[in-house]
């Protein structure tokens, strides 16, 4: 199943291995079981009064399609049907299982007739009861949620009274909950008339401070910060001092969408009315700001704390020693833990651990283990989760060896590793090191007796998959199942994952299948790893049908799995679907988060709609979401594109002064904005500012600067970059070679082209399809003799040819003086249902005007256009021999969940 992606097929058989045999061992020996818990729901016993119902579990007891067990614990059972089914899409899988439980443990406890009295009516003082019995806050809020079916004012006033009832039982949280979410249903617009509800007769439950606070906060939590700050002008008032953590929350709100004049008025207020800034409030205020990028504002709010008689805690040196990590100043975070020792502040484990990561993610790693070593002199133990940190930056270093130095380290110092520790250590040496010491450890662990069976079976489909292996992964899952063991949905999530990421959904889409055949529940990354495989090879519709099959279902659908199809539109070229499911997220509640914008940004800059990605780009800085090197980069790049240079390199200006430092990546999209528009000096001159900035130019920076030179037809400067290019260490890649011949067959230096393939090839470096049209294109342009010799010369290295060859062929008959015999092969290739791109239309346009123009071309000779013929029947029996072998071999599944 998994051919094209197993390199490998070792000894390892699943059925018979060690491994497996350990499992079965190990399995044996404890005694571990799991409780099946049946739900049975009282049938209450009929009564001469029709308005008794009795409660049933089994859905087969309606004949109504659209029955569901819950309704009739509803006291609108009997409304609407639309209305019913609406207030159980506010609820999701896991809210059902809660309820269910919760429920049944009511009956259980015989106060069956709560729930009954309550699904006669919407009583406030019933519903608060059965709040109060279902035991977690979590399962209280959802059976609210399930009960609220709609938004008249009886309903709301009656939501009002269960609001007030819960804060004088001191559930607060769970009053604001309530609160929160009747705003959320009613809108703002309304909200103002829960207000007043709310207010009229509030005295006979809580206080002024009581339902003001609650409101505060309920507007937060909806985020609707102006109506906040005008229950907060209320407080004030009626000479209601608020709380200091309901004013810290609305800090944080105000700082996470950007309104910054609002953070300094309410900051400016709380220091002349109170209540008076703490360590909480100001560790809230250098979080949010060193989030928006602004690390100097922070650390200016630190230096005036004294002034309010607040000591920096560990805490406030943990933000800002986090923040310059992330910035890329890790040396100035090493400053902080001095100041912070300095002054009596003792570092926590956290503190150091944010300084080896730093460190780490800057692949200083002999810095890193200094650190790690400085942590016992300092009185404190290394803990599980730093030796992690450690051991993931070896592993990315590909320094498999030190890490498992350190493995034994943590077992010597009796660290105990956990299931972090063995899946980066296994990944490491099946990605980067010998699979049989990757084997050798799953085996070490199995004995280890550390881990639960579910999560040691996690770890070994996720090795196998790293290693390619995912036919034995599959079997590996299969045979645990059927002997009984257990398996998570984390393991089937490594398999699906894995073929998804090598383009075979539909192996990814039969492991799916299996999962549910064991009765395992899939989570959101199992859907946002399904459509991520049909998103890949295009598959958009196929993608989409299963999307909404799955929230069909109830499975678990977050924005990653939005976000996911959003970026297959965007590769495919699909604006119009694009931006339908950007609608459609909205109007589905779900707010995109700074990945999703992301994509869009990224989408709309490589679309050429360069102003719309600017426009979402304020939009998701208004939002309050931090734009990361990423999204500047894809604007930087969308500017550069349309010859905007300036204003590229005022983002880039941009970026340092929100405390992002440009990377690698920032400097080689303004080279390649320099090299497209001819400005080859500034093109260089960005290249040195890299060494400046204090990085080092890599492959991509120098095979840009060649191809500007290239265009330039300026190769002495390409000879003296290369012996650059060799002197710092870079060896010459498939798109070095690919752009010095596509400069040379531009120059009709076709001796030069074929020179540079000879060593491409020496070098050991298999040609691509861009090598075979950049040398095709030459070919077709070069005197006879020579061309045929090349020609021979490609078709021995069995090359796949594309849609760009298809328009190499077809420019190249029109440019020859034979433009119908460039539409007739168009007109073989419709017939085969050939995919044409952009250039193909616009060569068929032009061949179609100079025949009706009558254009004078030169003629070609004869032998030019039999060997133009030859080539272009070439490229089509390819193309007409894959086709009918798709037809024969059907790859498309027919999608069910």
């Amino acid at each position: 199943m998994s051919a094209k992606v197993r390199y490998v097929r070792i000894s390892f058989q699943v059925h018979h291995s060690p491994l497996f045999l350990l499992f079965q061992n190990r399995r044996a020996s404890t005694h571990s079981s799991q409780t099946l818990i049946s739900l049975y729901l009282i049938r209450f016993p009929r009564t001469p009064n029709r308005q008794t119902r009795h409660f049933s579990s089994s859905s087969s007891s309606s004949s109504s399609p659209g029955f569901d067990y819950l309704h009739q614990f509803s006291p609108f059972c009997n409304s609407d049907k639309a209305a019913a089914v609406d207030s159980l899409n506010f609820i999701n899988s896991i809210e059902r299982r809660k309820i269910t439980v919760g429920l049944s443990k009511i009956i259980k406890l015989r106060h069956g007739y709560l729930l009954r009295g309550f699904s006669n009516k919407f009583c406030p003082c019933f519903l608060v009861r059965i709040m109060d019995l279902l035991g977690s806050r979590e399962a209280a809020f959802a059976f609210f949620k399930f009960a609220f079916r709609d938004d008249s004012e009886s309903s709301i006033r009656s939501s009002c009274t269960v609001a007030h009832i819960l804060a004088a039982q001191n559930l607060r949280f769970l009053a604001q909950d309530v609160v929160s979410w009747v705003i959320r249903r009613i809108g703002k617009s309304r909200s103002e008339d829960l207000v007043k509800f709310m207010w009229e007769g509030h005295h006979k439950y809580e206080s002024d401070f009581s339902v003001l606070d609650t409101f505060m906060r309920a507007f937060l939590i909806v985020d609707m910060g102006s109506r906040a700050l005008h229950i907060l002008s209320r407080m004030r008032e009626v000479g209601v001092r608020p709380s200091p953590s309901a004013m810290t929350i609305l800090l944080e709100f105000l700082l996470r969408v950007g309104d910054y004049g609002s953070v300094w008025k309410l900051f400016r207020e709380m220091v002349r009315e109170g209540p008076c800034p703490s360590n909480y409030t100001f560790n809230a205020m250098i979080l949010g700001f060193c989030r928006k990028g602004h690390l100097r504002i922070g650390e200016s709010l630190f230096h005036v704390m004294e002034k309010f008689k607040c000591n920096p805690d560990v805490y406030t040196y943990n933000i800002l020693i986090n923040a310059n990590c992330i910035s890329g100043r890790t040396l100035n975070a090493v400053a902080w833990v001095h100041l912070m020792i300095e002054r009596g502040c003792k570092p926590s484990i956290l503190t150091f651990n944010t300084i080896v990561n730093g460190l780490c993610s800057e692949g200083n790693l002999l810095e890193a283990r200094k650190v790690f070593d400085e942590i016992q002199e300092m009185g404190l133990s290394p803990n599980v989760a730093i030796c992690n940190t450690l051991i993931n930056g070896y592993v990315k270093a590909r320094d498999v060896d030190q890490a498992n130095l350190l493995y034994e380290e943590m077992k010597s110092k009796g660290i105990i590793p956990d299931a972090v520790t063995f899946n980066i250590l296994v990944a490491g040496h099946f990605k980067y090191g010998r699979e049989e010491d990757g084997d050798r450890l799953l085996r070490e662990l199995s004995l280890m007796d550390l881990l639960p069976d579910h999560s040691l079976c996690d770890i070994s489909v996720a090795g196998l998959c790293w290693a390619g292996r995912l036919d034995e992964a599959v079997e590996f899952l299969e045979n645990m199942l059927e002997k009984g063991m257990t398996a998570s949905v984390v393991a089937f999530n490594s398999v699906i994952a894995a073929y998804s990421r090598a383009g075979l959904e539909e192996d990814a889409y039969k492991v799916y299948k299996l999962m549910m055949k064991f009765t395992l529940s899939p989570s959101s990354s199992t859907c946002s790893s399904l459509l991520m495989g049909f998103c890949k090879k295009g598959r958009l519709q196929e993608a989409r049908e299963l999307l909404y099959k799955m929230m069909e279902k109830g499975f678990p659908i977050n924005r990653v799995a939005f976000t996911v199809l959003l970026d297959g539109y965007f590769r495919k070229g699909d604006l119009a679907g694009a931006r339908g499911l950007w609608k459609e997220m909205q109007c589905r509640g779900i707010s995109p988060d700074a990945v999703a914008f992301s994509a869009f940004i990224n989408g709309f800059s490589k679309a050429g709609l360069i102003e719309e990605a600017y426009d979402l780009f304020l939009k998701m800085s208004n939002k309050g979401l931090v734009p990361n090197n990423f999204v500047y980069n894809s604007l930087i790049g969308g500017f550069c594109n349309h010859g905007k240079i300036h204003e590229a390199l005022k983002l880039e200006k941009e970026m340092r002064q929100k405390g992002l430092l440009p990377d690698i990546f920032t400097s080689n999209i303004i080279i390649n904005g320099f090299c497209k528009h001819g400005r080859m000096k500034s093109a260089v001159d960005a290249f040195m500012d890299i060494y400046r900035a204090g990085l080092v130019p890599d492959i991509v920076s120098y095979n840009t600067l060649i191809g500007g030179f290239c265009e330039a037809f300026d190769m002495v400067k390409v000879d003296q970059l290369m012996n650059n290019m060799y002197a710092n260490g870079w060896e010459p890649d498939i798109t070095t070679y690919n752009i010095r011949i596509h400069g040379f067959c531009s120059n009709r230096k076709m001796s030069r082209a074929v020179l540079m393939l000879d060593e491409l090839i020496s070098a050991g470096i298999v040609p691509n399809t861009v090598t075979y049209n950049a040398m095709m294109n030459g070919v077709c342009r070069d005197i006879l003799d020579r061309a045929m010799i090349i020609t021979a010369k490609l078709l021995k290295m069995a090359f796949i040819p594309n849609v760009i060859t298809i328009n190499v062929l077809l420019s190249h008959f029109c440019k020859q003086g034979m433009p119908k015999r460039a539409l007739m092969w168009c007109q073989k290739l419709s017939e085969i249902s050939f995919e044409f791109d952009e250039v193909s239309y616009k060569i068929m346009d032009q061949a179609y005007r100079n025949i009706q123009e009558d254009v004078e071309f030169f003629r070609a000779t004869s032998g030019k256009s039999l060997l133009l013929e030859f080539l272009m029947y070439l490229t089509y029996d390819y193309f007409s021999r894959s086709r009918l072998k798709q037809k024969r071999n059907p790859e498309s599944l027919k999608l069910t969940v």
